[in-house]
């Protein structure tokens, strides 16, 4: 019996259906890539041929050969030497992989836009960031993720390697993220151990078999220098921190500029002394009234433009060290040292973190008379 034609047409229609929404899915989730060869080359060879080797490297897509009727590869057995692994002074020359970490509880466009402004390839820039589960938290994810979606389908230039986004599987301590309630005395353990507990999260999620240098910049630091990671890696230290200053509009109407990171500073007796008199689950908070050091700060020694003997490559060894612009050679972070959420030695979360490092026989250092700028609520 013959069928009828509206069933053939059915047939045809549900066929040609079916081509098209394959061609939509294939067409939403391939981004066109232009950029010179040179560039399209190095982004290829920084890629991983499996999203699990490792995971923080960009991948490519698998193609599925023809007999292999859509079964995926399973991920390949990789083996990393890590002797091979270096952190020199001039990092663009052996393409050495830099992993810049956030802690982000707002999103500030500022901190975006300085970002895209580095000058290292961003073809060996990956970058992690961890979120607070509180309604701020949200917003700030949300609009992160807004930013990430226009720079990875923009020019192939601005593009990272991968990015990873976080979040805190515990409530902050802070519900509020103002200024002045967040950096009141009373706060301080409780914020500074939630603090190096997300930053500890963030760095063992993220950190990868080819990453030479770790950035940690706080997601409030909206003004460097683009050669930021270059000037910091040519030193060549295994833990180097620039100083954090912050500008403002002072009474008269003029633009000045302030220190606002106390967390790097050279110890004292006085500091000494006061830590063997506390009890073990006491620490000693830096830039406080209420718990004078002595403390030789980086904050207070900084030289600024047109003064005497100002000079951005003065270096100067530190004991503890400040977390809004940190620069670790990621074999540092290998050996052990992270970032304490209890008193250790009387020191939480980046302090702390410099004394375990120490620990470990590496020491720190600061750029007093180089700058970045921490935003001004």
């Amino acid at each position: 019996m013959r069928q009828p034609r509206t069933t053939n047409r059915t047939h045809v229609l549900g066929v040609l259906l079916f081509v098209v929404f394959i061609y939509f899915l294939y067409s939403i989730n391939t981004v066109p890539v232009t950029g010179s060869p040179d560039l399209l080359q190095r982004t290829a060879d920084a890629a991983a041929d499996n999203p699990l080797s490792p995971p923080t490297s960009a991948f490519r897509k698998q193609s599925n050969s023809p007999g292999s009727k859509g079964v995926r590869r399973p991920p390949p057995v990789v083996h990393y030497d890590l002797n091979n692994l270096t952190s020199s002074p001039n990092p663009l020359a052996r393409n050495e992989k830099v992993l810049i970490l956030t802690p982000l509880a707002r999103f500030y466009p500022e901190y975006w836009s300085n970002l895209l402004t580095l000058t290292y390839p961003h073809e060996h820039i990956s970058l992690g960031f961890i979120t607070p589960k509180t309604k701020e938290g949200d917003v700030a994810t949300a609009a992160l993720q807004e930013a990430i979606g226009i720079t990875q389908s923009g020019p192939i230039e601005h593009r990272f390697q991968s990015i990873t986004i976080l979040r805190q599987d515990f409530d902050p301590p802070l519900k509020s993220q103002d200024e002045k309630e967040r950096h009141k005395l009373e706060h301080q353990k409780g914020r500074r151990a939630a603090m190096a507990l997300a930053r500890n999260s963030l760095l063992f999620t993220t950190i990868g078999p080819h990453t030479s240098w770790v950035l940690w910049l706080d997601g409030d630091v909206v003004e460097t220098r683009p050669t930021l990671i270059q000037d910091l890696t040519r030193h060549d230290k295994p833990i180097i921190v620039p100083n954090c200053m912050q500008r403002f509009i002072n009474d008269q109407g003029e633009s000045e500029v302030r220190p606002y990171d106390f967390n790097s500073w050279r110890d004292s007796s006085v500091a000494q002394n006061l830590a063997a008199s506390l009890g073990p689950e006491d620490i000693i908070l830096e830039g406080y009234a209420e718990m004078p050091t002595y403390r030789l700060l980086m904050a207070k020694v900084a030289k600024f433009p047109g003064e005497p003997e100002h000079d951005e490559r003065r270096i100067m060894p530190l004991d503890g060290v400040g977390g809004t612009a940190l620069m670790v050679k990621a074999d540092v972070h290998r050996d052990g040292a992270m970032f304490p959420p209890f008193p250790f030695y009387h020191l939480i979360e980046t302090e702390g973190f410099a004394k375990m490092a120490r620990r470990l026989n590496y020491e720190a250092f600061g750029l007093p008379d180089y700058f970045v700028y921490h935003y001004n609520e």
